[in-house]
């Protein structure tokens, strides 16, 4: 897995305050983890938006924090501004590297489904992410799941076809369907309108035929 070292600065600044730090450019964070007091930090916006982009939510992060040895962590949660989507507030947790971690893994796909392209068939997912189980050094960026299998209308991929790798244990049930191929829309004919015909006015005995006004 990919190692990112990040730099961040204690944060004295609590509470509704930390407003005048975002119109500073900069974001608020707290450290914590199992066994460890919450620590508050601040990192400038620019840089914690070019790390969410390079780590995601699942690489491991060596944090810089002034005076201190650096601490291994991973981006637990982001909270966003919801009209500019900006960051708000970030969440760093501190791992053990002997201690088995639990996170939110996206499922990336590859390879085409040569039932997409040979019966017309529509390559359908069901799930962009999965949590894994496994020792933070051993966990991936992301599943890939591998559609150039996929032969047949209606054939799918499910978490208990996987191979995640050595060590990596997928909490999901493995019944979990993550890709499927459907069928193709099929146009239906459409029907010619049907057709109507006229009748002729009926004339009773002795009546005189109605003609039609004259333009």
């Amino acid at each position: 897995m990919e190692r990112i070292e990040v730099s961040a600065s204690p944060r004295k600044i609590l509470g509704k305050k930390v407003r005048f730090l975002r119109r500073q450019g900069i974001t608020p964070a707290t450290v914590y983890g199992h066994g460890i007091d919450s620590t508050p930090v601040e990192i400038p916006t620019g840089v914690l938006k070019r790390l969410l982009a390079r780590a995601g939510m699942t690489n491991l992060i060596n944090l810089m924090i002034d005076g201190e040895a650096p601490r291994m962590v991973v981006v637990r949660a982001v909270q966003k501004d919801p009209l500019t989507g900006e960051p708000l507030h970030a969440d760093f947790y501190q791992v053990r590297m002997e201690e088995k971690l639990r996170l939110s893994v996206p499922v990336t796909l590859s390879g085409q489904a040569p039932a997409v392209k040979e019966l017309g068939g529509i390559l359908y997912q069901s799930v962009d992410s999965l949590e894994v189980e496994c020792l933070p050094g051993n966990m991936p960026h992301s599943i890939e799941v591998d559609v150039s299998g996929l032969t047949e209308i209606d054939q799918a991929i499910h978490v208990r076809d996987l191979r995640p790798g050595q060590g990596i244990v997928i909490v999901d049930s493995p019944d979990q369907m993550i890709v499927q191929i459907g069928r193709g829309a099929e146009e239906e004919p459409v029907a010619p309108p049907p057709e109507v015909k006229l009748e002729e006015p009926r004339v009773k005995p002795g009546e005189a035929p109605v003609k039609p006004p004259e333009a």
